[in-house]
């Protein structure tokens, strides 16, 4: 086999075992990075180097094996945006973790997000109770979305004031 397709195709491999293992192990770890989960991903890119390249650590196979995962990497994202069964697969889909102040537990176990991961999220979103969120997601980049009755309030008054101004012209 040619050594430069050889270093293509563990390139290859390599990328679908690490997107699978994000996936697997949840995707509230992409938003939330620690100094642990940083040094762990720094870990991870030296462990699997000789994987993808082999014994060949010249110029060119590094360069082979960053254009396939830039190449790979333009082809998945492709195929997710037009494939919706094939993003769900490998993104998974949004999960409502409060509704209505309500704390939805079994959907916070699902997924391993705590109550103080909540409230963080809250606080970032300038939100003071869990009994005033109207609705708080994990989205599908492990970030947390907050809609809260401040919230629309504002969107509502914005929205006065803009029409005011408008009608003022």
């Amino acid at each position: 086999m040619d050594p430069y397709l050889n270093i293509v195709l563990r390139t290859v491999a390599v990328y679908f075992f690490i997107v699978g293992a994000i996936r697997l192990f949840g995707k509230k770890e992409l938003a939330q990075l620690s100094v642990f989960d940083l040094v762990f991903i720094l870990l991870i890119s030296n462990a699997v180097q000789n994987a993808m390249v082999g014994p060949d650590s010249s110029l060119e196979g590094g360069l082979i094996a960053a254009g396939s995962l830039f190449i790979i990497n333009f082809i998945l994202k492709r195929l997710t945006f037009r494939h919706k069964l094939l993003n769900k697969f490998l993104q998974g889909e949004p999960i409502m973790l409060v509704h209505n102040g309500e704390l939805l537990k079994s959907h916070m176990d699902r997924v391993g997000i705590t109550q103080d991961e909540i409230e963080a999220a809250m606080r970032e979103h300038g939100v003071s109770s869990i009994g005033s969120i109207d609705l708080a997601v994990l989205e599908t980049d492990g970030n947390i979305s907050i809609l809260s009755q401040g919230y629309q309030k504002k969107t509502v008054r914005k929205r006065k004031m803009h029409k005011a101004l408008m009608t003022q012209q």
